[in-house]
C-alpha cells in the first residue's frame, strides 16, 4: 500500500487568510490573556514588518501602527481540519486524522483512477491552492512514514526498498519521538534515526517506555497504526466572521465566493450535488437575513453555485449591517453527471440548458422562467399550463398539435392558403360552459408556412389560424 500526508504548517493563519479581503495585508493571529495578548503566529507581510510569534500586542504597535489581527481559535483549526478531509474523501475512502493539522489517506487503489503519481500529485497541489492553505506533500509505503518524512521533505515519494535509506538520515527531533525519549537519546550522543535502529532493542526497552519500539516499528511497517478513518456528515454549515459591518452587496461577494468554493469541494468529497441551500446573513441587533438558493436540478460546480448565489444575494435589500455570513446546506442528493456527446459541436461559450435554466431563476425569479406541461384537455387552449418544477411531461398522443399558439385566433382569407389534411372534429368543454365545435384543418400559406386553422361546425365564415408549425 501507499499512503499520502499532506502536513499543513500554517493551517491557523491559513483558516483566517483565504477568508480575508487582503490576505496580502500584515497580519498576526493573538492568543493570551485579555490583561497580556501576543502574537501567536504572523504571515509574511507582518514578519518584514519586523513582528516576531511571541511578542506582546503592546510592543508589536510600537513597531507597527496599523496591521490587521484575528483570534487564534484551536476550534477554527479543527473546522479546517474537517474540511480538508471532506475534500481528500473525493480521492480516497481510507482519510485520516490522525496526527494533528496533517492529513493521511490511502492511494494505492486511487492511481488507477486519477492517474500516476506525479499528475495526482499535481492535482492535490492545485486544489488546494486554489482552497488557500499552504502544504507539503509526501508519499510512502506506510502512514507513520509518510507523516515523518514530511518533517524534512516536500515532494518526497518513496517505495518500498528506499524506505530504509529515507529513514536513516532522519534527525532525532524530526523522527516523530516523544520529546523526552528524543532529548535522551540526544545527550547520549545520538543525532540520527539510523543510530537509534542500531542500538539493540532489549537495551531501548529496558530505559525508554514501550512507545518508542512501537514507533520504531511503525516507521518500517512492522505495526500498523491504529487509525480511525473519516466519514463524511451529511450536512455543510460553515460560517465566516466578518472584520467589520457589511451594507453594500458588492463587499459581501469574496465571502459568498470562498463559502460556495468550499461547499463544492465538500460535495465533491462526498460524490454529491446540492439542490437547495440557505445563506444567513448574522446582523449585530436584528434577526439573520435568511437568503434560500433553490435548484431545479443537484449541482455543484463552483462557478455555477456563485452565480445563483449571487443573484439571490443581490435581489434582497441589506437594510442592517451584516457581522457574519453563513451557508448551511442539507439537501445533497446524489450528483448525477451531466451526459455529453464525444463529439460536440457546440460553442465553448454556450451554457446547456440546465445552467442557463438556473442562472435565469437566481437572476429573474423563480416564477418569471416557466416551462409548459401538457394538460388532459382536446380544447387546444387548454391542452397546456405552466410549469416551474423539473417533474417530467406525459407523453404527446400521436396527433399532430403546433407548437406556437396564438394568443387569439386570426381570420385567414381564403387566397393562397392550400389544405393538407383535415377536418378532424373537436367537440369539448361542455361542463365549463366553454365548449367548442369545430372542424381543425393543417394549411399551408403561399410562402410555406405550415398553420392549424379551424372552421366553426355550422358556419361557414372562413378559416380561423389559431397555430404555427414550426
Amino acid at each position: 500500500m501507499r499512503w499520502v500526508c499532506i502536513v499543513f504548517p500554517q493551517l491557523a493563519l491559513d483558516g483566517v487568510q483565504r477568508v480575508h479581503p487582503e490576505p496580502d495585508q500584515p497580519l498576526a493571529l493573538l492568543a493570551g490573556t485579555p490583561q497580556r495578548r501576543v502574537l501567536q503566529t504572523v504571515n509574511d507581510a507582518a514578519r518584514a514588518l519586523g513582528l516576531r510569534p511571541g511578542q506582546s500586542l503592546t510592543a508589536a504597535h510600537a513597531l507597527v501602527k496599523h496591521f490587521a489581527c484575528a483570534e487564534y481559535d484551536p476550534a477554527e483549526i479543527e473546522r479546517s481540519q474537517q474540511f480538508l478531509a471532506a475534500w481528500a474523501y473525493q480521492f480516497s475512502s481510507q482519510v485520516s486524522l490522525y496526527y494533528p493539522r496533517a492529513l493521511l489517506f490511502e492511494i494505492e487503489s486511487s492511481l488507477g483512477l486519477f492517474g500516476p503519481w506525479p499528475r495526482f500529485e499535481a492535482r492535490l497541489r492545485k486544489e488546494l491552492t486554489e482552497l488557500g492553505f499552504r502544504h507539503r506533500i509526501v508519499a510512502a509505503p506506510n502512514p507513520a512514514a509518510a507523516r515523518v518524512l514530511a518533517n524534512m521533505d516536500d515532494g518526497l515519494a518513496v517505495q518500498d526498498d528506499g524506505l530504509p535509506q529515507a529513514l536513516a538520515s532522519l534527525p532525532i527531533d524530526r523522527a516523530g519521538l516523544d520529546p523526552q525519549a528524543a532529548t535522551a537519546l540526544s545527550r547520549m550522543g545520538l543525532r540520527s534515526l539510523a543510530q537509534v535502529q542500531a542500538l539493540p532493542r532489549h537495551t531501548l526497552a529496558r530505559r525508554f517506555d514501550a512507545g518508542l519500539l512501537k514507533h520504531l516499528d511503525a516507521l518500517v511497517g512492522q505495526r500498523p497504526l491504529a487509525l480511525a478513518f473519516y466519514q463524511p456528515p451529511d450536512r455543510f454549515d460553515v460560517r465566516i466572521e466578518l472584520n467589520f459591518d457589511v451594507q453594500s452587496h458588492q463587499a459581501l461577494l469574496f465571502p459568498l465566493r470562498r463559502l460556495t468554493g468550499d461547499l463544492s469541494a465538500f460535495l465533491c468529497g462526498r460524490d454529491s450535488g446540492v439542490q437547495r441551500f440557505d445563506l444567513h446573513l448574522e446582523h449585530a441587533q436584528a434577526p439573520d437575513s435568511v437568503i434560500q438558493v433553490g435548484l431545479l436540478s443537484a449541482e455543484r460546480e463552483p462557478a455555477m453555485l456563485f452565480e445563483l448565489a449571487r443573484g439571490r444575494l443581490e435581489q434582497v435589500q441589506v437594510t442592517s449591517p451584516v457581522r457574519g455570513f453563513r451557508l448551511v446546506a442539507q439537501d445533497l442528493p446524489v450528483f448525477v453527471p451531466q451526459r455529453q456527446d464525444l463529439f460536440d459541436d457546440r460553442p465553448h461559450q454556450t451554457l446547456p440548458w440546465e445552467q442557463l435554466r438556473e442562472r435565469l431563476r437566481a437572476r429573474l425569479g423563480d416564477e418569471a422562467v416557466q416551462g409548459l406541461r401538457f394538460h388532459a384537455d382536446h380544447r387546444p387552449e387548454c391542452a397546456w399550463q405552466a410549469a416551474v418544477d423539473k417533474h417530467p411531461c406525459p407523453a404527446l398522443s400521436p396527433v399532430q398539435r403546433p407548437g406556437w399558439l396564438l394568443n387569439e385566433p386570426t381570420l385567414l382569407a381564403d387566397h393562397g392558403v392550400q389544405i393538407l389534411m383535415g377536418p378532424e372534429r373537436i367537440e369539448s368543454g361542455w361542463w365549463d360552459g366553454a365548449d367548442i365545435r369545430r372542424d381543425y384543418y393543417l394549411i399551408q400559406t403561399r410562402a410555406g408556412q405550415q398553420g392549424w386553422a379551424f372552421r366553426n361546425v355550422g358556419q361557414r365564415d372562413g378559416l380561423w389560424l389559431q397555430g404555427w408549425f414550426a
